[in-house]
This record gives structure tokens, C-alpha cells and sequence, in this order.
């Protein structure tokens, strides 16, 4: 089952507190980026954070499970959905955490070598 608009428009309005949130379609489901950086998946309207170390013990109790099959376990917030103080302060540690994004090389068309 693919994730809600509706569900996603929530999830990244309780996120705003953390930086500027935007998401990209990715798969059927949901990217979510911190200032330019991807820190959830919204997959099934269940929004997963990425797992770090300060995530995590901040998380206290908040239960790892995959958002896909095969997918490596990441953060399941339920509840504290609803908490966008705890929440933008999760994705915010999350974010600082996470190495920087490398930016994609662009491709130069005609120069393929067939």
C-alpha cells in the first residue's frame, strides 16, 4: 500500500522544526530530506528515521523495524508523531550525525564511448 498525500503532508509538517524538510517520490514511497540531506523514509504512511547513535538513544524506547522487505532497520516513530517538539529534535540530532551528502556528477550527453 503506497503512503497517503495526505499522510506524508502531516509527517513533514511535524518535521519543520528540524530545518527546512522536503521529500522526493522515491519508489512508490517517500524520501525524506533535512536540508539536503535524507534522514526518513515514509513507506505505508509509517514514517522511519535513519538510525544513529544519538538518534537512537534519544529514541529511548522507539521500537527499529524495516520499512521494506529486505530494507536495514531504521527508526519506527508512532506516537510521537503527534509531538513535533521530540520529533524536528530527533531528525535535527539525526541530521548533524549524518555525513554530508555527495553531490551527483552530472552526466555530459554525446560523450559515451559504445
Amino acid at each position: 500500500m503506497a503512503s497517503s498525500k495526505s499522510f506524508v503532508d502531516f509527517a513533514i509538517e511535524q518535521m519543520v522544526e528540524a530545518g527546512e524538510i522536503t521529500c522526493k517520490k522515491m519508489f512508490g514511497e517517500y524520501g525524506v530530506y533535512c536540508n539536503g540531506k535524507i534522514v526518513a523514509l515514509i513507506c505505508d504512511n509509517q514514517l522511519y528515521i535513519k538510525p544513529t547513535a544519538a538518534g537512537v538513544a534519544f529514541a529511548g524506547d522507539t521500537p527499529l523495524a524495516p520499512p521494506y522487505p529486505g530494507a536495514k532497520n531504521y527508526l519506527l516513530i508512532e506516537e510521537q508523531l503527534e509531538d513535533r517538539v521530540w520529533l524536528g529534535h530527533l531528525v535535527r540530532i539525526t541530521f548533524e550525525e549524518l555525513p554530508p551528502s555527495t553531490p551527483k556528477k552530472k552526466r555530459i550527453k554525446g560523450n559515451r564511448k559504445d
